[in-house]
């Protein structure tokens, strides 16, 4: 077993220097020649003063100069922050002022996102490490070092340091309702756990070409990251531009020759409405995975027909418990468009719960709460006790408290056949293009226009990439002029462009139920009917 997620690209370091590790869209990374990279990042923040414990943002966009700066944090014992330079300042310096770190590696393009934060940044600032060999232009964004300082120092091996498995790895900031992103605190261990089980179960090997499609801010992307370097295969980062480009992703998949594709359902529907496939289709594929949404039977059909040499793997598991917690592999294409497929078995050291709401465990069939314990529970939230408290509670089953189990806010039963099955959410939160979302924290940034007396947010299904589509309804103040273009782009400034609502309508006043709260279902239906007059 590794000590920490930095030892495989050690290990295979070691024994296949000439191995590819990372492949980007103009540049390859070898076994060695990642581990000299993560190297020289590890010996320039340790020579910088970072400490065990410390965190350190990464301001860059998918690139293998990315992969190999977080493979250098966990070396320099730091804890890794993603960072998107595609969202505002606004957001990105919650985080910061969340996490504080002592550090932010960064490029292009997150030096304009860098500039304003470090403009408006209150105590003292973080060092920057720039990590291309052109600097960037200003005196807000003075670097400690670039790449050709790092060109300079060292890339001999580190040495394998301690046990890590304890230690934070990383801590991934999600949607919180009250308007600010939570922290959710991921160890070594609780990756390391996910990453061993993937290994075994779907026989990984060098041989295999990974697919990592996800943003590095989002949890999945660690799957493929580390389910490679644990397997010293080599892992293709997928261009973003291509989401939006079906017949190109096709093609990326043909011409890579992957072995694994793992994404979300919303692009997965995404490609098969376009009809990109041809059958058969990917002869190098053997396996197929999707967590984060709900797989829509008909679209999975599509696929499971044109890969009949593949395997289709639904995985299951919220960030606060690593990656993945239930994994469920069809054994045959489903026979009609309404069944439903479960999210199905816990993985190893993994236990998913269906409980009512005095925690106990429901028959089965009834719908209960979701709860989920195990080896790859988060250790909370990062300086937030409050809500630490209220989501990962003591288990009353077993140990007089000394267990804990996180809740999940799904709903949920276990089939007659002993598997589990998703339901839906017991609040507002929902998935959009595999994001988390919370409509609490869209209605949040609302508030802050001024030409909007009042505003509500419901999200309806759609059949694109998004999955479900965010609508706005609003009503502009009297005499003020509250197009929705100009709404939109004042919510770019304060929101992820995943939040932001794409179907908006004005209201005189929004409908009201019989208990004078917003009417959200009767706003939903709305939408709806405007969705469907318009197809």
């Amino acid at each position: 077993m590794t000590e920490s997620l930095a030892g495989w690209v050690t290990a295979h370091a070691e024994r296949r220097p000439e191995a590819a590790a990372v492949v980007g869209d103009h540049e390859t990374l070898t076994y060695g020649a990642l581990e000299a990279a993560s190297n020289r990042i590890t010996r320039m923040l340790r020579e910088g003063g970072c400490g065990e414990g410390e965190r350190v943002g990464l301001l860059m966009p998918k690139t293998p100069a990315a992969v190999a700066a977080i493979v250098g944090i966990y070396k320099a014992g730091g804890v890794y922050v993603p960072l998107d330079p595609a969202h505002p300042a606004i957001r990105t310096k919650k985080i910061l002022d969340s996490c504080r770190p002592a550090w932010i590696l960064a490029a292009r393009p997150g030096e304009r996102v860098l500039g304003d934060l470090l403009r408006e940044a209150e105590g003292p600032r973080p060092r920057i490490g720039w990590l291309e060999r052109e600097r960037p232009d200003g005196p807000a964004l003075t670097a400690r070092f670039d790449a050709l300082d790092l060109d300079a120092i060292s890339a001999a091996p580190i040495g394998r340091g301690r046990d890590r498995r304890r230690d934070l790895a990383h801590i991934l900031f999600t949607s919180g309702s009250t308007g600010s992103p939570k922290g959710v605190m991921i160890t070594h261990g609780n990756v390391i756990h996910i990453i061993e089980w993937a290994v075994r179960y779907f026989g990984l090997s060098p041989e295999d070409r990974i697919s990592c499609h996800p943003p590095l801010q989002f949890d999945l992307s660690f799957l493929d990251l580390f389910g490679a370097f644990a397997a010293g295969a080599r892992v293709h980062l997928v261009p973003p531009e291509l989401s939006l480009l079906p017949n190109r992703l096709a093609g990326f998949i043909r011409e890579a020759a992957l072995t694994q594709w793992f994404s979300v359902p919303s692009l997965l529907s995404y490609m098969a409405r376009f009809d990109v496939l041809r059958a058969p289709d990917f002869p190098a594929l053997k396996r197929l995975l999707w967590c984060g949404e709900v797989f829509p039977t008909p679209a999975l059909i599509y696929w499971m027909r044109r890969l009949p040499h593949a395997s289709f793997t639904n995985l299951y598991g919220p960030t606060e418990t690593t990656i993945a917690s239930s994994y469920h592999t069809l054994r045959g294409c489903p026979g009609d468009e309404v069944e439903e497929i479960p999210i199905g078995t816990a993985c190893d050291g993994e236990e998913l719960l269906v409980l009512d709401h005095l925690l106990r465990p429901v028959p089965p069939a009834e719908v209960g709460d979701l709860y989920i314990r195990g080896a790859g529970l988060s250790p909370g939230y990062w300086n937030d006790p409050v809500r630490t408290r209220d989501a990962f509670l003591d288990d009353p089953g077993e140990g007089g408290g000394a267990r804990r189990m996180y809740r999940t806010g799904d709903r949920a039963r276990r089939g007659r056949d002993g598997l589990i099955y998703f339901v839906g959410r017991a609040d507002a939160q929902i998935k959009t293009r595999g994001y988390r979302v919370e409509l609490g924290e869209v209605e949040a940034g609302l508030s802050t226009i001024e030409c909007v007396v009042e505003g509500a947010v419901v999200a309806i299904e759609s059949d694109d990439f998004a999955g479900k589509v965010i609508c706005c309804a609003y009503v502009p103040a009297p005499g003020a002029e509250a197009p929705p273009a100009a709404l939109r782009a004042r919510l770019t400034r304060v929101l992820p462009p995943h939040m932001v609502p794409a179907r908006w309508m004005a209201f005189e006043r929004l409908p009201r139920n019989a208990n004078g709260k917003i009417d959200r279902a009767r706003l939903a239906r709305e939408f709806e009917l405007r969705e469907a007059a318009a197809c």
